[in-house]
């Protein structure tokens, strides 16, 4: 069977500080021209900054599936939704969608406010294809349900936030649509109509009907949906059952402001986000103390809104407050990350002396000529350990190297 919706790796870029909802007057033209002298100096704080609100998103859904789209603020979900109702287009990727779509995310999504209730149920119908006789058949139940009997011959734009959401989602929800669209807009509503929504959204998918939804309220979703989807800064990050989807969207949220009480400095600030260490897989500071004899490994998840050239980030172990060592991650010059990205460095076993340790990150980009630098992002300790052919002295220095032919004996094998 074919899937009700496909989405093929797809991205949406926006410009922040440029708007094109409108064209340019005589006066902005004329502005411009007597501005363009002075502009030099300020350019770098006009120019608009470019971002990925969707970053290369790929996934099916199938006929009858109920799936959550399930992020935080500004992960991508409306944008997706726009885009799969073909309100906004692609930057880059490709959308199918088969068979009938309604979509109801924003209050009055489709209605035109001069229109009454009633004539706007017949827009609507008519706009998803279906005839007037078909409309008809299924009026008095929209009317029913929405609540709205007695001013379904006022115009709309006279509508309470709660009428237009009760009459736009009983219309979508009630005209015959293979796929239904709904984004965080049923919170309007009272508690009660919300779960007159749930129940309807229910018996949908049980009649084989397509749902998107996209919502805050984990404990609906949960009831709702068989399926989750999580955004993160434009990427689907996860994508399983809705119970697995929102135990790793409730972990990324507690483990993903790294960094709290880090100083941050540089001018990439704006632009590279560090999102979430890990150390030997524990976030930000172990619980317990590493043992020497293990390597310790640094994992560093992050998000760029630009493209850096020639960039690396720098893992800088730190001691007493002095830098005892920067390590380099795997990514190689030329790099250019937009969007999310990950970064890894190992410290061999047996490198660090026993005691505290700190990290910082600098970020740098060395064709952009930008830094971003990260003080105090995160601890860890290693343990006072003894091992049969290593014995812990302050007498190692800062760090231990080994050296060609070195024999160091754990369990009975000599590494």
């Amino acid at each position: 069977m074919l899937p009700a919706v496909k989405v093929e790796h797809l991205w949406k870029e926006y410009v922040v500080g440029q708007s094109h909802d409108r064209h340019a007057t005589f006066y902005d033209t004329l502005s411009n021209a007597l501005k363009a002298p002075f502009r030099k100096r300020d350019e770098t704080l006009a120019d608009p900054t470019k971002f990925w609100a969707l970053n290369d998103v790929s996934f099916d859904v199938e006929p009858g599936e109920v799936v959550g789209i399930i992020g935080r603020n500004g992960a991508g979900k409306s944008t997706l939704l726009k885009v799969l109702s073909r309100i906004t287009a692609p930057t880059k990727g490709r959308v199918e969608v088969r068979g009938r779509l309604a979509s109801l995310l924003e209050v009055g999504t489709g209605f035109h406010g001069e229109l009454s209730g009633r004539e706007n149920i017949f827009l609507n119908g008519a706009i998803l294809g279906m005839s007037r006789k078909d409309i008809a058949k299924k009026f008095d139940e929209i009317v029913a349900f929405a609540e709205v009997e007695k001013f379904i011959d006022t115009p709309v734009k006279r509508y309470s936030s709660g009428m237009y959401v009760r009459l736009a989602f009983a219309v979508a929800a009630h005209l015959d649509c293979d796929v239904l669209i709904v984004d965080e807009v049923l919170s309007v509503g009272d508690s009660a109509f919300q779960e007159k929504c749930m129940a309807k959204m229910g018996d949908l998918s049980q009649g084989g009907r397509t749902v998107l939804f996209v919502s805050h309220n984990h404990a609906a979703m949960g009831k709702l949906c068989q399926r989750g989807v999580v955004l993160q800064f434009g990427r689907r990050m996860y994508d399983g059952s809705i119970s697995e989807a929102m135990h790793f969207y409730n972990r990324s949220t507690r483990t993903s402001s790294i960094g709290l009480s880090a100083t941050l400095s540089g001018d990439l600030q704006r632009a590279v986000t560090f999102q979430q260490l890990t150390i030997n897989e524990a976030a930000i500071a172990p619980e317990h103390p590493i043992s020497p004899a293990a390597p310790v490994v640094f994992k560093l998840r992050a998000v760029s809104s630009i493209p850096l050239d020639e960039f690396r980030v720098t893992f800088c172990i730190t001691r007493h407050g002095d830098t005892l060592l920067g390590l380099h991650d795997a990514l190689t010059p030329n790099t250019q990350p937009l969007g999310f990205f990950e970064s890894t460095v190992v410290v061999p076993a047996f490198t660090l002396p026993p005691g505290d340790y700190g990290v910082d990150l600098n970020a740098y980009s060395n064709r952009n000529g930008q830094w971003m630098l990260a003080k105090g992002v995160a601890q860890f300790s290693i343990a006072l350990e003894w091992h049969e052919g290593y014995e812990p002295s302050h007498a190692m220095g800062a760090f231990n190297l080994a050296t060609p032919g070195t024999r160091v004996q754990l369990g009975g094998q000599i590494a």
